[in-house]
């Protein structure tokens, strides 16, 4: 027997339900309230709500339940996919809630959701403390946590999901839940790295480690080969305190890059040692004799410059991306990289190597539902370009660059993951994994309310 939905509560009925927090397309905020990161999505919500604390969390899903509206949840708005908005549907926006408590004696926070990476690590820096999330500070707390968290911390203190120590979920039948590792114990597994597929999380509890100073910054090079697999190799075998994001790309025209390196095939690498400065010197100087630098901004920092503070403006995007995990690149892999780069008919084209390990890996895999932890390296081959009827043929040569550089490891990390289909959202949570989420799917959201996502089905599939 299938229950009757009530029709869309209109616009007025949303406004005095949500005091005034309600953007409709007739408002004036709409257009920008609208929009998120990538270039290419372009959905117009019925309404944009932007919820103020839990409790309109979950008056706002109980409605969607009840009357069977689309409901998307946007924390930073940095799907790949679209997910952080509905064409006709209501995007639950948290980017109002942006409540952080400090525990200094205990070395924990709770922080809302909608505050974004950059501005919680900002915060938390300045009492000396840091937790490790990506690579880009615009990014909502909420996204990036659910998925995993891969970033300039990861060989030192793990994903960001190793270091949660408890969250506050809204389910599906709209109750707010205290789920850890006694309480809700299946939801906790399934948050840390399950994505949105089990609820609204509206508050975490993350570890806090003390860190004043780093050592870190960026540092670009000639890109060669060789140059390649000696920065992965030295990256590898680099204490756990050192985390690196490797670009091998054509260099953009930068002030701080001499004229006549524009254009030409550069590594431009993001790196942080977390741990003595004079240590994290040492450490970086085997990078810097791999080749002669065209730029080194390598200096003692916090951990927070590694943010700076977001260009405002209409940067949006459009990229043909895949991800992967790859098992090594030696110099006759760097090689094919190089060359593929170079057939690329995109604005630009990207190739980025993780190294991974260290503190990530020594997390149990079955701990969490982040299945990865003994994946080697992390790769995202994207193409960016500014005019959408090319998509189709950037998305061609990323698509073959894919399948050429596909190594043993048929994995995918679920928060690089773009529009894809089942099979690819089935690599990121591979075997027994999928099925203990299908489990919890069922329990904690059998009708699939929670879909704008990477989907796990309480179908299963």
């Amino acid at each position: 027997m299938t229950t009757q939905k009530l029709p869309p509560p209109t616009i007025s009925e949303l406004r005095a339900l949500f005091n005034g927090r309600v953007i409709a397309p007739d408002d004036p905020r709409y257009e920008e309230a609208r929009t998120v990161f990538y270039g290419g999505v372009d959905k117009h919500p019925a309404a944009i709500v932007r919820v103020a604390d839990a409790g309109d969390v979950s008056r706002l899903v109980s409605l969607a339940r009840e009357h069977g509206f689309e409901l998307a949840v946007r924390s930073g708005g940095h799907s790949g996919a679209g997910h952080s908005t509905s064409e006709g549907g209501i995007v639950l926006d948290l980017s109002a809630m942006k409540k952080l408590e400090i525990d200094h004696e205990n070395q924990t926070a709770w922080v809302e959701t909608g505050m974004t990476a950059g501005e919680y690590t900002a915060a938390v820096g300045a009492h000396g403390f840091v937790t490790g999330f990506g690579d880009t500070g615009s990014v909502g707390l909420g996204g990036i946590t659910l998925g995993g968290g891969v970033g300039y911390l990861v060989r030192k203190y793990g994903l960001t999901i190793d270091n949660l120590l408890a969250a506050e979920v809204v389910t599906a039948d709209g109750q707010l839940l205290h789920v850890d590792e006694k309480s809700h114990a299946d939801l906790f597994w399934a948050i840390r790295g399950g994505g949105g597929n089990f609820g609204v999380a509206t508050r975490f509890k993350f570890k806090l480690h003390k860190l004043d100073q780093g050592y870190g910054g960026m540092l670009i090079l000639p890109a060669t080969a060789d140059a390649i697999a000696s920065f992965l190799a030295e990256a590898d075998s680099a204490p756990d305190e050192l985390s690196t994001i490797l670009n091998i790309m054509p260099a953009p025209p930068m002030p701080f890059l001499a004229e006549e390196v524009h254009g030409k095939m550069i590594l431009m690498a993001m790196m942080f040692y977390a741990g003595d400065v004079t240590t994290g010197e040492q450490v970086m100087s085997k990078f810097r004799a791999i080749a002669a630098p065209h730029a080194d901004m390598l200096r003692p920092m916090a951990y927070s410059e590694m943010f700076p503070p977001e260009e405002s403006g209409d940067y949006r995007p459009m990229a043909a991306s895949a991800t992967m995990f790859l098992d090594y690149v030696d110099s006759s892999v760097a090689q094919f990289i190089l060359d593929t780069l170079a057939k690329s008919t995109a604005m630009m084209a990207v190739t980025q190597l993780r190294i991974l390990g260290g503190a990530m890996a020594r997390v149990p895999v079955e701990a969490t539902a982040f299945a990865h932890r003994k994946s080697k390296i992390m790769a995202n081959l994207a193409a960016l370009y500014a005019n959408p009827e090319e998509k189709e043929q950037h998305e061609a040569w990323v698509s073959k660059f894919e399948k050429k550089l596909r190594q043993s490891d048929k994995g995918a990390y679920v928060n690089f993951l773009g529009a894809v289909d089942q099979a690819q959202v089935r690599a990121a949570y591979p075997g027994s994994v999928w099925k203990r989420l299908v489990e919890v799917k069922k329990k904690y959201d059998p009708t699939n309310l929670f879909r704008l996502n990477q989907n796990i089905p309480p179908a299963g599939g």
